[in-house]
């Protein structure tokens, strides 16, 4: 995603100043997470499909560095409460707000987080904004909690799956790209292209994740945490639907009984493979990841396209 980066490099350092004067208090406490959480954000996908976004339909200006700010403030609230449920205590490498200053603190610190990037859209009249980057909140809690619900009796149909990570992942993404486009296009209907654009990078995006579980040189790194977690995710999803009786039994009780020890995961895990899950996801997220290029082969070429392709490629092709 080197180009993406190049083409937007002063707009990322106008975004990253914008980003750290939204999340200024006035209680020391907070200013150190707060620091804390800076100086460990992560590649920084979503700002930048909003900047690039906008830049497809027009020169950057101070609405789309707010967007961009109002997304990574969602982004981040929502990694900090989701450590919270997960009792996660490491983030990208690094202690979790939980781990370091204990859950209460980590849910307000989620709740000003959130709180700092309704107002930032409200102090300054950007209803579209806001109408779009709500409506992601409102499916993300609902594709976790869907989640929660199905995977209990370990019986999630691809359809489900579909449902849970539209909310989970890929809403945001849709809205991160089509709150930048808000900013700069004038026509409603190419805001909602790159909207459904955003959505179909977000659908490959979580694919590319589930299928880093299933450790292959080719997919990512093997660690069997969602099959710890029970997650049910499409790799895991394809092989029990093609397993023998005998075959699926045996994996749904290791799932629900005995994803503690590793010799039982890596026996799921290798069923997997050998089931063609992880070839049936990796199908189903190029699939993905060509509808949203087809959606974005609509609008005209130039280094703003250019870039968001990079950007979608990089999502599907990344090691980690």
């Amino acid at each position: 995603m080197e180009k993406a980066k190049e083409l937007i490099s002063k707009e990322l350092e106008i975004f990253e100043r914008s980003f750290r004067a939204s999340v200024k208090s006035r209680v020391p406490l907070l200013d150190r997470i707060m620091h804390y959480i800076v100086r460990r954000k992560g590649k920084q996908l979503r700002p930048m499909f909003v900047l690039l976004s906008a830049r497809l339909g027009g020169a950057i200006n101070e609405k789309t560095y707010r967007a961009a700010s109002l997304v990574e403030l969602l982004h981040t609230a929502t990694l900090v409460h989701d450590d919270v449920v997960d009792e996660a205590y490491e983030r990208r490498g690094f202690f979790s707000i939980n781990a370091l200053w204990k859950n209460k603190v980590a849910v307000l610190v989620g709740d000003y987080l959130l709180s700092k990037g309704l107002l930032l859209s409200l102090e300054n009249n950007d209803f579209e904004v806001l109408k779009i980057l709500s409506e992601a909140v409102k499916l993300m809690s609902e594709g976790e909690l869907l989640q929660m619900e199905k995977s209990r009796n370990l019986n999630l149909d691809e359809n489900i799956y579909y449902e849970i990570i539209l909310g989970k992942t890929a809403s945001l993404l849709s809205s991160s790209c089509g709150a930048g486009a808000s900013t700069t296009f004038t026509n409603p209907d190419d805001v909602s292209k790159m909207k459904l654009f955003g959505e179909k990078v977000g659908m490959a995006f979580q694919i590319k994740d589930d299928l880093f579980d299933y450790g292959d040189a080719d997919v990512g790194k093997p660690t069997g945490n969602d099959i710890k977690e029970k997650k049910l995710t499409l790799p895991l999803i394809y092989a029990l639907q093609h397993a023998e009786i005998g075959t699926r039994k045996k994996m749904i009780q290791i799932i629900k009984t005995a994803s503690n020890q590793p010799k039982q995961v890596k026996y799921v895990v290798e069923a997997v493979k050998d089931l063609g899950g992880i070839r049936y996801a990796q199908t189903k997220m190029e699939s993905f990841r060509d509808e949203a290029l087809s959606l974005l082969h609509q609008f005209e070429s130039g280094e703003p396209r250019e870039a968001l392709e990079e950007l979608v490629r990089y999502t599907t092709d990344r090691k980690y």
